[in-house]
């Protein structure tokens, strides 16, 4: 599936006024987002290019390019569950990440990684359907998921972080890192929105920051 096609209904909303671009706000479902590796300074990507072991299904890796159109990920509610464009994803909170290129969505399983042997992580679905294994839970600080904190990503089924410990490929996909899950919490699991289109926070979520504001 093409990034455009994908990629139309987020900027149709965007012409409407529900986006904006920079600034201390929550992360809502529905935004678009590149998600950087804080230690190795990587953003989070993936390709139709298969692992060669473990599940054989579509690579996650990190890319240290910030213009690569392969590492926008679609922010959603976890599997089965509606999060309605402009929900702030609250801490604690368990989402999907839908690759926008390739439809897949953000997924781990206990297959081994093929660099470092941690858990793999991989990109799995269709159309941005998969399965409960696609769900991870947003670990950070306060009551939502701010575009300025450094945040964790916690397997919701198998509890390891999302992480990337430096490990780099070869052919076909050189100089990319490995991007896989570990079952510690360290330095290396933490991640920070960056470039994206965000969604607009919805009126109740204004109401309730105007009335803390009080």
């Amino acid at each position: 599936m093409g990034l455009l096609p994908l990629l139309l209904p987020v900027l149709a909303a965007a012409a409407l006024g529900a986006a904006g671009r920079g600034g201390p706000g929550p992360v809502t479902c529905g935004s678009v987002v590149k998600l950087l590796n804080v230690r190795h300074n990587v953003r989070l990507h993936s390709h139709d290019v298969r692992y060669g072991s473990g599940s054989g299904q579509q690579s996650v890796t990190g890319v240290s390019a910030a213009d690569d159109e392969n590492s926008y990920w679609r922010v959603r509610g976890r599997t089965a569950a509606v999060c309605h464009r402009g929900t702030p994803v609250r801490c604690g909170q368990a989402i999907r990440l839908t690759h926008l290129g390739t439809g897949r969505n953000l997924h781990s399983h206990r297959f081994a990684s093929p660099l470092s042997g941690n858990q793999e992580v991989s990109a799995f679905g269709e159309a941005g359907e998969g399965d409960y294994l696609d769900d991870w839970t947003v670990v950070c600080s306060g009551t939502y998921w701010v575009r300025d904190d450094e945040v964790r990503f916690q397997h919701t089924s198998t509890d390891v972080f999302l992480s990337v410990t430096g490990e780099q490929y070869g052919r076909p996909i050189h100089g990319q890192k490995e991007v896989h899950g570990m079952a510690t919490s360290s330095q290396n699991n933490y991640w920070k929105v960056m470039e994206g289109i965000f969604m607009q926070p919805g009126e109740a979520f204004k109401a309730e920051h105007y009335h803390a504001e009080l």
